[in-house]
């Protein structure tokens, strides 16, 4: 599946910020555009490689049996953080979408890193670059994302989010760590990245 897009810059060249008003839209939209976008918190991050969409008729997300104080985050509005901790270990960081008591949300999975390597590095006690953002909870862990950003808008600090630069091949397959429509094409990644957590068909 590919998705070539223009560069999205401004006249001066700076990448585009993605504002609220991108995520207000189906997360099936969103999830395959945010490949390519750039995320950082607090300056520390990169690209994002891979990502899994999920929406509120989907039996494998969250807030498919309604809202709790857990997942209240995916509930909206759209464009802030859904953060929750997986199998009680790891963080994992959501990106909230459409429209607001809509539960859909663009988990991610992996990023290129780029923007604060030392600290990501540290955080992870880990050199190989390839293995720090490789998952959603490696991610959360070389970001330092945790309970305290669930909520937070993305388009305010600690976090800032900006439009890919360029044509990005994009390629879908079926997500994993789930048992619930885990034959849904709903995870995206860069075609050929060597940072994903997983293998895509076609990648």
């Amino acid at each position: 599946m590919a998705v070539p897009r223009s560069s999205a810059t401004t006249p001066g060249g700076a990448r585009l910020k993605l504002a609220a008003d991108f995520f207000a839209r189906s997360v099936h939209e969103v999830a395959p555009e945010l490949i390519g976008a750039s995320i950082l918190v607090e300056g520390v991050g990169g690209m994002i490689v891979e990502a899994e969409a999920y929406d509120h008729e989907d039996p494998a997300a969250h807030g498919y049996h309604g809202r709790t104080v857990r997942n209240a985050s995916m509930f909206g509005p759209p464009g802030h953080a859904y953060v929750y901790r997986s199998y009680g270990v790891h963080w994992c960081l959501n990106l909230v979408c459409d429209d607001e008591g809509v539960a859909a949300a663009v988990l991610l999975r992996a990023l290129e890193p780029s923007a604060g390597l030392q600290t990501m590095r540290a955080r992870r006690g880990r050199e190989d670059k390839r293995l720090l953002c490789a998952g959603p909870g490696r991610l959360c862990q070389a970001l330092g994302v945790t309970r305290r950003h669930d909520g937070l808008p993305l388009d305010r600090p600690p976090f800032e989010l900006r439009a890919r630069e360029g044509d990005v091949d994009v390629v879908a397959g079926p997500r994993i760590g789930i048992t619930k429509a885990a034959d849904r094409p709903w995870r995206y990644g860069v075609a050929g990245s060597r940072f994903l957590s997983r293998a895509l068909r076609g990648a």
